[in-house]
């Protein structure tokens, strides 16, 4: 369970920082935290525990029969639930159903949180009230819809939009790739002359939309 590293530079953009490099790195790490270590950790011990079935679809998608089950009447979105349940057998359903409930609250929290802030950019700071209502009656309205809804339905609804803001970012990363690398190289050259912590000046390097940076904090 995790966040998709599409939404993350919403939330690395409002981070206090003297060099943009530096939560760049921070956010290249949480990568290899999140999905490396912690998705990782919930594959191997779904396999090791046997908690999994492994189904046989037709070419439409449809279930057909399965190839390996060995939790029958079980789906894939209860696999970890069964897993921890299969070693602590008294708390396991209940710990996951909590940390699934807290997981899910965030995450709809931070996402607001990301599509309030797009619309802030996209009207200059001068959002009107009912476009901001409009925003939270959506929301709720998407919360409600997913909470009544099949999982497979929120699932696929989730890969569409996920995989619609991939290629936005795959976009993004290609436009920007240059100044990515100038900003790293400075804070490499800054850091290889002494600088325990380097400040960070857009218009030294030449790039412009970044005032921020050179304001007096």
């Amino acid at each position: 369970m995790k966040q998709g590293r599409e939404t993350a530079p919403h939330a690395a953009a409002a981070a206090d920082v003297s060099h943009p490099a530096q939560q760049g790195l921070v956010q290249a790490f949480s990568v290899y935290v999140d999905t490396i270590f912690v998705c990782t950790a919930t594959g191997l011990m779904i396999l090791f525990t046997n908690q999994y079935n492994v189904g046989q679809f037709d070419g439409a998608g449809q279930l057909v029969g399965y190839i390996s089950e060995h939790i029958p009447g079980v789906n894939y979105t209860a696999f970890t639930q069964a897993a921890v349940s299969h070693h602590f057998p008294l708390i396991g359903n209940g710990f996951v159903a909590i940390a699934l409930f807290f997981f899910a609250f965030t995450t709809v929290m931070a996402y607001y949180y990301y599509a309030e802030i797009n619309l802030s950019y996209i009207f200059s700071n001068k959002v009107s009230p009912l476009v901001i209502w409009t925003l939270r009656v959506i929301f709720l309205s998407a919360v409600y819809f997913g909470s009544v809804k099949t999982a497979e339905m929120a699932w696929a609804i989730g890969d569409i939009g996920v995989g619609l803001m991939a290629y936005v970012n795959l976009i993004a990363i290609l436009l920007m790739s240059k100044t990515a690398l100038k900003v790293w190289q400075d804070y490499k050259q800054k850091r290889k002359n002494g600088e325990e912590n380097p400040n960070f000046s857009a218009k030294a390097l030449g790039i412009k939309n970044a005032e921020f940076w050179d304001e007096e904090k």
